[in-house]
């Protein structure tokens, strides 16, 4: 369902049509073993072969999941106030930084002490204020 919801949002630019074309490939061979018919029949009739059967299997790439930036949740006495962008790569301080210095973060801090900041790695940020 991922895969054909992100295939909905394509564009009509010729990069996103590839992704389209490619992505429907796959995603026919994945359904191929439970729905052989219907599968077989759109294979034919979108231009990817004469058999679906005769098609590889879908093969993992682990650097199409690598991501140079990711989201960290960010929570001000445990209710989620903000989303902020960091790099995959970076270390606590840098994530906490990142959280404390968020203007959302600012303004449900308020004039609070900052007491503790927990940061879950590659998770969520959650800061204590009273």
């Amino acid at each position: 369902m991922k895969v054909v919801n992100t295939l909905y949002k394509l564009g009509e630019t010729a990069s996103d049509r590839a992704i389209l074309h490619e992505g429907v490939g796959i995603t026919l061979s994945l359904l191929g073993p439970i729905a052989p018919h219907i599968t077989h029949h759109l294979w034919c009739e979108l231009g990817y072969g004469d058999d679906i059967l005769d098609a590889s299997w879908p093969q993992f790439d682990p650097e199409a999941l690598r991501q140079e930036n990711i989201q960290i949740v960010v929570q001000v006495n445990g209710k989620v106030r903000a989303r902020i962008q960091v790099p995959a790569d970076a270390d606590k301080s840098l994530v906490e930084g990142s959280a404390l210095a968020d203007e959302h973060v600012q303004r449900f801090i308020g004039d609070a002490q900052v007491r503790k900041v927990i940061v879950v790695p590659g998770k969520l940020v959650n800061i204590v204020a009273k």
